[in-house]
């Protein structure tokens, strides 16, 4: 695609094999990754952020000495390079841009601090605005929005509405209390009438729409006011949401499996450089490709949590957090069971009630919930989903036992009342999908501006 008369890296890419294509003229603009000369020839490396990928500028000074200043500028400037694509299949490159004319559009101060050398996540979280222009980001955020489109896309194309919910709410939804209050100054709770808070989930608000549709999702930002300062957990994340009606907790771990397998597919596929890049820099056995092939290619197991209780108590190592019936298994459980056990992806059926939302079904044997969480190697849970308590006495029973207040969820209850049907859905983070796509590590990395607590950068 030609922008004006400017040409993107990402084109000039598709040409490299072209030899019609050599010896065209050419005008690029992007970033300066990279300069540098030896007083007759200098070289630049340039990315337009089309691609992951830069290419190179090549200038001489002895035919073109009027480009002498291209020698100064500096990394992190703006440029306009006009030039001739020249193929160079013996060199390490395919091919150069050997450039004419080249005109800087925007300096860089000497202070600006992506220089190219090695720089640490720690150093990177304190300049958000700025590390897109790493290598590391630059693939991040393209495999994030490469991930945003085929969530998109798998859910589209299977005949899933999308709902987009509100994000100020007056309802918890996982009951817990870790909302943020919205206000309209300090101390200011009335603006709606009624105490408002920035939505946990947007489950409670879809579910009326799949009892319409049939098939819905949501997908945006969720809020929670956890004090947790762990590399998986942040304050804002986006969560992808579907529903489905007449649905039990098989079809739910159905569609989830199909999502994952069809996610990994695509980004693999659209994003081969950068997915490259994160194999070679973030996995230290070179191996995050191979996994992630073979999960999209395998069966996910299906295990109660009991079983998973019951091997966990069996197993020969010792774990950091003690493990019983009834407790929440915990990141090290999840990864033993996937990791060591059952060597792939796996579904964790049927937890205790106590340890789960007021909405999640009850089975019959009064202690168990029909829910699941889906562990994969790597990070363990990644998705977490349950068939929904479609019985308005049983849904009504389990709030109060929870303490809920039935006054303003009694809208959600209605739903029990007025044709009801048996249905289920999931919540997937994707930060957390992120996480685990690229190994990178901690969930500050995989989002542009991460809040955390104590952090409200920008």
């Amino acid at each position: 695609m030609i922008r004006n008369q400017y040409i993107l890296v990402k084109d000039l890419l598709q040409k490299k094999n072209d030899s019609a294509s050599d010896g065209m003229p050419v005008r690029v603009r992007g970033w300066v990754k990279t300069n540098r000369s030896n007083g007759h020839i200098g070289f630049m490396a340039l990315s337009d952020g089309s691609c992951f990928e830069n290419i190179q500028i090549v200038y001489n000074l002895d035919e073109h000495p009027e480009m002498t200043p291209a020698s100064k500028i500096s990394t992190g400037s703006s440029v306009d390079v006009a030039g001739v694509f020249t193929l160079t299949p013996g060199a390490k490159q395919p091919f150069e841009v050997q450039a004419a004319e080249v005109t800087l559009l925007g300096d860089c101060d000497s202070d600006f601090p992506m220089q190219k050398k090695r720089h640490s996540l720690e150093f990177l979280r304190e300049v958000p605005h700025l590390r897109p222009r790493t290598n590391t980001f630059n693939a991040l955020f393209r495999v994030r929005s490469v991930l945003c489109g085929a969530i998109h896309e798998f859910f589209q194309t299977n005949g899933f509405l999308y709902i987009t919910p509100p994000l100020i709410t007056g309802n918890d939804a996982e009951g817990a209390g870790e909302v943020f209050t919205v206000t309209t100054s300090e101390g200011e709770t009335d603006f709606f009438g009624k105490k408002a808070c920035l939505t946990v989930s947007g489950q409670l608000h879809v579910e009326p729409f799949a009892l319409a549709y049939d098939r819905v999702y949501t997908f945006g930002p969720t809020f929670r006011a956890e004090n947790s300062n762990t590399t998986t957990h942040a304050s804002e994340f986006w969560m992808v949401e579907p529903e489905i009606a007449f649905a039990d907790l098989e079809d739910d771990m159905a569609v989830m499996e199909a999502m994952v397998k069809y996610c990994i597919t695509k980004v693999l596929e659209r994003c081969p450089s950068e997915m490259a890049f994160f194999n070679e820099m973030f996995d230290k056995e070179h191996k995050l490709i191979e996994r992630l092939t073979a999960v999209a290619n395998s069966e996910f197991k299906v295990m109660t949590y009991t079983e998973a209780i019951e091997l966990l108590l069996k197993a020969d190592r010792q774990f950091q957090y003690p493990v019983a019936w009834g407790v929440d298994l915990k990141s090290e459980h999840e990864r033993y069971i996937c990791e060591e056990v059952v060597q792939g992806p796996v579904f964790l059926i049927d937890y205790p009630k106590d340890i789960k939302a007021f909405y999640m079904r009850i089975n019959d044997d009064g202690k168990t919930v029909a829910a699941c969480d889906c562990l994969v190697p790597g990070v363990g849970e990644l998705i977490g989903g349950s068939q929904r308590e479609e019985r308005y006495d049983v849904l009504l029973e389990r709030m109060k036992e929870m303490g809920m207040e039935q006054e303003t969820l009694q809208w959600y209850l209605d739903l029990r009342r007025f044709g009801s049907v048996k249905h289920a859905g999931f919540g997937l983070g994707l930060e957390r999908f992120i996480l685990y796509l690229t190994n990178i590590g901690n969930i500050r990395d995989t989002i542009p501006y991460a809040r955390t607590p104590r952090n409200l950068m920008f």
